[in-house]
């Protein structure tokens, strides 16, 4: 075996996320690590990275045994990882990032800028992906980062690589485009470790299926034995038939968002549409096709938009979150980290952000009916905490999302607008969210959602609607939608006339 794990054991702040865990991976395989949120999936690949050392146990890598005391030492051994946690200087430009600690330069001491970002555009070339390499990162998508920090692991050239969901945020077409690069590298034998939660990836890419649940081992399958049907049983103990809620479509109410010719420069433009009650209306689109950025305006983050909105048929001011939020607009972002949560809070106070007033009684704060409304909306949600105080920041990236999210839907909000709302969370966790979305619309809730996932829109959605290139390019009615007519929509390809 190339790479073993021996009775790994680590532990963070009184929680085990990793007890006595042992497997092995073959040379030149691509290997699967899967599980539930808090399984200890990342912090295989971690360890392995050399970004946290192990409490016990041994790690070998061809016959030697390994010990790495920063990801520099793992680099160093041939070790690269695309992570599920986006990391950049988002004040430097792709070229800068992408070249960090290797600087080209000119007689010693000038920076070759030139040269920095002719490199940047090859590692993004070998990938198949093109981002002007002089934008400041923190200009990107939340997608183009993630290919961006693809194009860099894979540019190290090094001969294992490990993949924390690295599709989390990207549409179809850049997915399928990345296993095509992951069957390039494999064809020249590196090794790799792939973590997902998405198991139409995990059969079509790996060789074997690993999984972890609550920090252990539970075993390891073949490709000819791993059924989606049999890992799940692995991960928690029941059938996959239970996962994924069916939306009833019952008889939409009253208009409660109305869209009208709106448009924001560079963004997007003469986008009209209607969310009614009870109904889910789906936005699907390719990375850059605006959908994103519609959902903000809508909430107020857009001063440039422009256009009319109107919220049960009364006028909405375009550009002001205060008023969009008090006339019953919540959004749950794409971005969690720099947009959704604060990070060195606990749980419960990120929890009643959007609703302190709520909480309020003659001036202070009750915590206690903050705690019993932050606990139930976590039991549902299945968030996995030590406690309602323990800082977001120390949680799984699944169980941060669900935080993120429950925080809106403890509001009484009329249209929750939800951006990629299972991203990176796993399959129980989703199953919960889809089942919430689904309860939501039930008690007459309009939602907009907006997911890179097909699946997702094609059964939760009342209607899809289609961007690209900032434009609303076709409307789809739940029982007219399928796979492959959403995607030529996206891409603008017409549709086979062939029988």
């Amino acid at each position: 075996m190339f790479v073993e794990f021996k009775e790994i054991t680590k532990r963070f702040a009184g929680v085990t996320a990793l007890d006595g865990v042992s497997f092995s991976i073959e040379r030149g395989e691509c290997h699967a690590l899967i599980g539930e949120n808090g399984a200890g999936k990342s912090t295989c690949g971690k360890l392995l990275a050399g970004i946290h050392r192990s409490d016990g146990g041994v790690l070998v890598i061809d016959g030697q045994e390994r010990k790495f005391n920063s990801p520099a030492d793992a680099r160093a051994a041939g070790i690269g990882m695309v992570h599920q946690e986006l990391a950049f200087c988002p004040d430097l430009t792709v070229a800068e990032n992408l070249c960090m600690g290797n600087y080209s330069r000119r007689w010693g001491f000038l920076i070759d800028r030139a040269d920095m970002e002719a490199r940047s555009r090859k590692l993004l070339g070998d990938i198949g992906v093109s981002i002007d390499v002089r934008r400041n990162m923190r200009t990107l998508s939340t997608a183009q980062e993630q290919l961006v920090q693809i194009a860099a692991a894979v540019g190290t050239g090094a001969r294992i690589l490990i993949f924390d969901e690295p599709t989390s945020s990207l549409a179809e077409p850049d997915a399928v485009n990345l296993f095509g690069l992951i069957d390039r590298l494999k064809s020249r034998g590196v090794t790799m470790i792939y973590v997902s939660h998405r198991m139409a990836e995990i059969f079509r890419l790996c060789d074997r299926v690993t999984v972890l649940r609550d920090g252990k081992y539970v075993g390891t399958l073949g490709k000819s034995e791993a059924t989606p049907d049999a890992v799940v049983r692995m991960m928690i103990g029941r059938s996959l038939d239970a996962y994924f809620p069916h939306h009833l479509d019952k008889p939409a109410g009253k208009s409660i968002l109305s869209v009208s010719n709106f448009s924001s420069p560079g963004r997007f433009r003469d986008v009209s549409f209607e969310v009614k009650e009870g109904e889910i209306v789906g936005f699907a689109g390719l990375v850059g096709a605006g959908r994103s950025e519609i959902a903000k305006a809508i909430f107020g983050l857009d001063g440039q938009a422009t256009g009319e909105l109107a919220v049960l048929g009364a006028p909405l001011k375009i550009g002001n979150v205060r008023k969009a939020m008090r006339r019953g607009i919540a959004l749950v972002p794409e971005d969690r980290k720099r947009q959704g949560l604060v990070l060195m809070m606990g749980g419960r106070k990120n929890f009643s952000l959007a609703m302190l007033s709520r909480f309020r009684r003659f001036g202070m704060l009750d915590q206690n009916a903050e705690r019993k409304l932050a606990r139930t909306f976590f039991e549902k949600l299945r968030v996995k905490t030590p406690t309602l105080e323990t800082p977001v920041a120390g949680l799984s990236g699944g169980n941060q999302q669900k935080v993120a999210l429950a925080k809106w839907l403890g509001r009484n909000a009329k249209l929750l607008i939800v951006d990629e709302p299972t991203r990176g969370v796993d399959i129980g966790a989703k199953a919960a969210i889809h089942g919430l979305i689904d309860e939501l619309a039930g008690q007459g809730i309009g939602i907009m959602l907006i997911s890179s996932e097909l699946p997702e829109l094609l059964n939760l959605s009342s209607r899809i609607l289609v961007m690209r290139e900032g434009r609303l390019v076709g409307e789809l009615k739940r029982q007219d939608a399928t796979q492959d007519r959403v995607l030529r929509m996206m891409a603008g390809v017409a549709e086979s006339t062939a029988a």
